[in-house]
């Protein structure tokens, strides 16, 4: 799988806390749009959505591992994504974790799913 596979729509479902009343809640959904990076070459750029708020992604793939990085505010890292292309999933499901890189009591890190969207062409 290569930085083209990544380009489009992804719907992601992080796994919320397991402490507490959070232990029956939902999974988290974010939506990630992703594109060729104008910069680096082999590389993705574009943007998360989630509780309403849009932050900036960047990353790549490499030999099946997923690296993204998340900016709030575009210049600071928040927060991480790194997995693993699902063997058979023909680099449509990626299963990882996101790492908050701000301190947060409640959320440090949440296993995720991402599942590419069906678009038009």
């Amino acid at each position: 799988m290569g930085h083209q596979h990544l380009q489009g729509l992804w719907q992601a479902q992080l796994q919320q806390p397991q402490d507490g009343a959070a232990a029956s809640a939902p999974p988290a959904t974010a939506t990630l749009r992703l594109g060729p990076h104008p910069e680096l070459a082999q590389s993705v750029r574009g943007t998360v959505q989630r509780d309403g708020i849009t932050a900036q992604v960047s990353g790549d793939v490499n030999e099946g591992d997923l690296t993204l990085e998340e900016s709030n505010n575009g210049t600071n890292i928040s927060a991480t994504w790194t997995g693993r292309v699902v063997d058979g999933s023909c680099g449509k499901e990626i299963r990882g974790i996101w790492n908050n890189a701000t301190p947060n009591p409640t959320q440090q890190s949440a296993p995720f799913v991402l599942r590419k969207q069906a678009a038009w062409q």
